[in-house]
C-alpha cells in the first residue's frame, strides 16, 4: 500500500506515521521539514509546500497513491487545492476535520457521526464544516474519493490538555509552584481526551479501506472525565495538590476572546462520543491509554525539556487577575 501524508509530523499525524510504517505501509510525507518531531525510518520525504501548487506538483512528480491523508487543511481553499491536485491520483483522500464541528450547544448524547454540524461560536469549527461540505459535494458530483475523520481533543507527550490560548506549560508551572489555576465553568462538564497513539490505531485502519470512502468518522477514547478530574490528573502526575479557581466561560471569553472562542465553541459543552462506527469499520479498535498515564508522559517530557514551551507572561498575569476576582 502506498500512502501519502500531507504533514505527517504533527501531534496527531506523527503517531499515525509511526504506526503506518510499523504495519508495512509504503509511506510518503509531503512536508517542509520544520517539525521538532523525528520522521520515522523508512518514510520517504517529499520536500514541498502544499500551499504552493507548483511546489507540490514538483515534489509529487508522477506518483500515485492508494490513499492521501490531509492533516493540515483548515479552510475551503485548502481543500479545493487538494481536490485539484489529487483527482485521478489517489484511491482515497482523507480530510482531518474536527469533532468541534458538531452542533454546539449539544442537544443529544452521545455524539454520533450523524449529529448535525453547527458552531456559532468558533470560526475554526465553521471553517472545518465548510471544508467538509466542499468535499462531500466533490464526492457526490464527481466521485472524488473523500473520507472525513473528526478527531476530538487528541494529545501527545508535548501537549497539555488546557486551551492552547491558555498555554499549557504556563498552567503546569503554576500547578508546580502551588499557584491557583483557572478552570472554566464549575469544572463539571464532561470531556474526552485521546492519546495520539490510540487515535492512530483507528486512523491507520481506514487507510485505503474502500468501504470508508464517502463516510465520516470520529475517533476518540471512550474515557470521559470532568475538567476538574483532568486538572487533578495533571497535578497528581506532577506530585502536587491543585488549587482550582472556577471562572465562567463567558468571563474568560470577554477577557481573552481567542481563548474564549474555543471554550464557548467546544470545551464548555459536555461531550460523549459513540465510537460504534469506527469500531465497525476497524475491527479491534480500542483506546487503551487512560489520561492518567498520558499526564505522566507529559509531565515527564516537560521535566526533561523545560524550554520546549516558554511561560506566557500575559496569560500568567491574566490568570492572576481572574484568580483575584473569583477565588473564594
Amino acid at each position: 500500500m502506498r500512502v501519502l501524508f500531507i504533514g505527517g509530523t504533527g501531534i496527531i499525524s506523527s503517531a499515525c506515521s509511526e504506526l503506518a510504517v510499523e504495519r508495512g505501509i509504503e509511506l510518503y510525507l509531503l512536508c517542509r521539514g520544520r517539525s521538532p518531531r523525528a520522521i520515522p525510518k523508512g518514510v520517504k520525504v517529499l520536500s514541498g509546500d502544499i500551499r504552493d501548487a507548483q511546489s507540490a506538483r514538483a515534489a509529487l512528480g508522477a506518483l500515485e497513491f492508494d490513499a492521501v491523508a490531509d492533516f493540515i487543511s483548515f479552510v475551503p481553499e485548502h481543500i479545493q487545492q487538494g481536490i485539484e491536485l489529487f483527482s485521478g491520483r489517489t484511491g482515497q483522500f482523507i480530510f482531518i476535520s474536527s469533532a468541534s464541528a458538531y452542533k454546539k450547544p449539544v442537544d443529544n448524547w452521545p455524539l454520533t457521526e450523524s449529529t448535525p454540524l453547527a458552531n456559532p461560536h468558533w470560526q475554526y469549527s465553521r471553517n472545518k464544516i465548510a471544508c467538509e461540505e466542499l468535499l462531500i459535494r466533490a464526492y457526490r458530483e464527481s466521485g472524488f474519493p473523500a473520507t472525513i475523520v473528526r478527531p476530538s481533543h487528541t494529545y501527545d507527550k508535548t501537549l497539555l490538555p488546557f486551551d492552547p490560548y491558555q498555554c499549557g506549560y504556563t498552567v503546569l508551572r503554576r500547578l508546580q509552584a502551588g499557584k491557583p489555576v483557572v478552570v472554566h465553568g464549575d469544572g463539571s462538564s464532561l470531556w474526552v481526551l485521546t492519546h495520539h497513539r490510540d487515535f492512530a490505531k483507528g486512523f491507520v485502519g481506514l487507510l485505503a479501506n474502500p468501504k470508508s470512502v464517502g463516510e465520516a468518522f470520529h475517533i476518540t477514547s471512550d474515557e470521559v472525565l470532568t475538567w476538574n478530574e483532568i486538572f487533578g490528573a495533571v497535578a497528581r502526575a506532577a506530585g502536587v495538590t491543585p488549587k482550582l479557581v472556577h471562572v465562567p466561560s463567558a468571563i474568560i471569553a470577554r477577557e481573552h476572546p481567542d481563548w474564549g472562542a474555543g471554550l464557548l465553541g467546544d470545551k464548555t459543552h459536555s461531550v460523549i462520543f459513540d465510537n460504534t462506527k469506527i469500531k465497525r469499520f476497524v475491527p479491534g479498535f480500542e483506546c487503551t491509554i487512560p489520561f492518567a498515564r498520558g499526564a505522566e508522559e507529559i509531565v515527564e517530557f516537560y521535566a526533561k525539556n523545560p524550554d520546549f514551551e516558554p511561560v506566557n507572561a500575559k496569560i500568567d498575569q491574566l490568570i492572576d487577575r481572574l484568580v483575584q476576582q473569583f477565588a473564594v
